[in-house]
């Protein structure tokens, strides 16, 4: 997994619409990529909501907001519309960002191993670099944790 300090890898992605992202975009700005297993499960729609609901506390701030999984462009529309979600969602459909930022791995629930995304979230800055990691998140509290950390970071 990536660490505080590393350069963030380059990357090309659709977002729900199909418009294509790149790292070169969001140069010179503060950026919070998060990580989820899958779009419209329990956790990922707690999490996704509780940033929404924060959303207005984020906007204040000069960070953009981009949520990464291995969801369709499509799956991603149908997320975004069904929760009102004013952020974008990126599609790693062939989990190259997951694995550059070492997120995709082996996993288990219930016993039983298998291969997905550990929900994660990295905080770039402006130059391009990590400056916090968060593993292990807890989706309900999430949002607050990055608003905390923001306010002493900016």
């Amino acid at each position: 997994m990536l660490k505080i300090n590393d350069q963030v890898p380059d990357f090309t992605l659709p977002d729900e619409n199909g418009t294509v992202h790149t790292l070169a975009e969001y140069a010179k700005k503060w950026l919070l990529i998060y990580f989820y297993p899958k779009d419209d499960t329990p956790g990922c729609t707690t999490e996704a909501c509780t940033i929404r609901d924060n959303f207005p506390n984020f906007k204040k701030l000069p960070i953009t907001i981009l949520g990464v999984s291995a969801d369709s462009p499509k799956s991603h529309k149908k997320f975004i519309e069904k929760y009102q979600l004013p952020f974008t969602l990126l599609a790693d459909e062939e989990k190259k960002l997951a694995t550059a930022f070492g997120v995709w791995g082996k996993k288990k629930f219930m016993g039983k191993e298998y291969m997905g995304i550990s929900r994660s979230s990295f905080l770039i800055n402006p130059e391009g670099v990590i400056v916090k990691v968060y593993e292990n998140v807890k989706p309900a509290v999430h949002a607050e944790e990055i608003l905390a950390d923001l306010k002493l970071l900016l």
